[in-house]
């Protein structure tokens, strides 16, 4: 007996998801609960378990397929055995309807036929002609304002403008698509739809295309990026550590037994440090209530570059950990991440995130914090540099620190305090680990 498979409800608000592997094929015997798919739900790697023992007849999907809750995706043939389903309530029997006594017939009486009239001709209506369109509003705005909005695909004709007569400046704009993304803007009735991408044009026409569709992987990222682009002023404070000592000290460390020190282990319990003195950096704005969370735990996101997209594991309790232990999970999470066996408890809860660019280049960079945080620290390649030490020039190996904040929370002056902390503990490796 074959019967359908069908895709059920893996994770909450969650109605399409990614096929990552198809871990079975035809023929193939299955027991009951057996893994047939490894799907993609946002950035976690889900197992889809079989409902029932027997026989694969047929698979219908194929990795990098989106399928939704309720799609068929194989078919499994069995010795009468059901998928399992949810228990209905059993019916049980109506009682038979009592026979009422028919009612006695009222007697005839006499009815006036009223006389007959010739059929009339039926009438054909016209449609009226349709109203003329109303006049397009037009909204006084300069061009680089209008390209922003065609970019933010923000209907003009819904912002505010606070120029002069009304006219729309390039902060309305932002400031309209901030409350927006936070609830306190409502697109104006019969005014469009509020923030909507702009149509894009007909790129074939100029030449050949290759539409490639979007991983579940980047879906997830693009939608997380544009709440926290939308919803967070940033800014983006540099500075240079001279990691010259500490990276003597993690080579002569690299000779004995354990994981590999790396430097974004050191970074993570510098961060530690400095996250307990500065704890508005360690914090979440919840401008509803009027109020600032301030998180008395230390969960740090290490984001990790994977062939399928950016993904943010969280190590938890980051503050009460050494370095070797550090670098010991960091390489474990990190491993599982591109082997896209994380789950979705282990992308969530952190309260600060570290991202690193060092391994590719670059000399700084502006990451864009990872919402509701307030902060995020991005590190570039370290190189050998010119410094004066002592009225001497001496070659010094500087980190690049590049860290974005929330303006609403923070000042230019503590992140400037924040980052130098963070180069001080970097400078001196022994004061970190004590």
């Amino acid at each position: 007996m074959a019967s359908e498979i069908k895709l059920q409800a893996l994770k909450e608000n969650v109605d399409t998801v990614e096929v990552n592997a198809v871990k079975v094929s035809p023929g193939d015997v299955v027991a009951k609960d057996q893994p047939l798919l490894e799907v993609q739900a946002d950035k976690a790697a889900l197992e889809v378990p079989s409902p029932m023992a027997g026989r694969i007849a047929r698979i219908l999907v194929k990795p990098g397929d989106q399928i939704s809750i309720g799609q068929v995706y194989c078919i499994i043939e069995s010795n009468g055995e059901q998928p399992a389903a949810a228990p209905t309530a059993k019916a049980e029997p109506l009682p038979a309807p009592k026979k009422e006594p028919a009612p006695s017939a009222p007697p005839l009486r006499p009815v006036a036929v009223p006389p007959l009239h010739k059929p009339q001709p039926p009438v054909i209506e016209r449609p009226s002609p349709a109203p003329p369109p109303a006049q397009e509003k037009i909204v006084p705005a300069g061009p680089a304002t209008r390209r922003l909005a065609r970019e933010l695909g923000v209907d003009l004709r819904q912002v505010r403008g606070s120029g002069r007569h009304g006219r729309v400046v390039e902060e309305d704009i932002k400031e309209y698509v901030r409350q927006l993304a936070s609830g306190a803007a409502t697109a104006a009735p019969g005014a469009g739809p509020g923030i909507q991408p702009p149509p894009l044009p007909n790129f074939e026409e100029w030449g050949p295309i290759e539409a490639q569709p979007l991983g579940a992987v980047r879906r997830a990222t693009a939608r997380q990026m544009s709440l926290a682009w939308s919803l967070i002023p940033h800014v983006t404070q540099h500075d240079l550590a001279d990691i010259t000592d500490l990276e003597a000290f993690r080579k002569q460390q690299a000779e004995s037994k354990g994981p590999k020190l790396t430097v974004t282990a050191f970074v993570l319990r510098a961060c530690a440090v400095a996250l307990r003195e500065f704890p508005t950096f360690n914090a979440s704005i919840d401008l509803a209530n009027g109020k600032l969370i301030l998180k008395r735990y230390y969960h740090l996101g290490v984001a990790v570059d994977t062939e399928g997209g950016l993904l943010v594991p969280v190590l938890r309790d980051v503050d009460k950990k050494h370095v070797r232990e550090l670098a010991e999970e960091l390489n474990t999470v990190a491993q599982r991440a591109r082997e896209r066996k994380l789950d979705a408890a282990e992308l969530k809860g952190g309260t600060f995130t570290i991202t690193n660019l060092g391994g590719i280049g670059g000399t700084a960079f502006t990451p864009i914090i990872n919402w509701p945080e307030v902060a995020i620290l991005g590190l570039s390649r370290s190189r050998l540099e010119p410094v004066v030490r002592g009225g001497q020039i001496v070659p010094r190996l500087m980190l690049p620190l590049s860290l974005s904040y929330d303006h609403r929370v923070i000042d230019g002056a503590a992140a400037a305090r924040f980052t130098r902390r963070l180069a001080e503990l970097l400078e001196n490796p022994l004061m970190m680990l004590l």
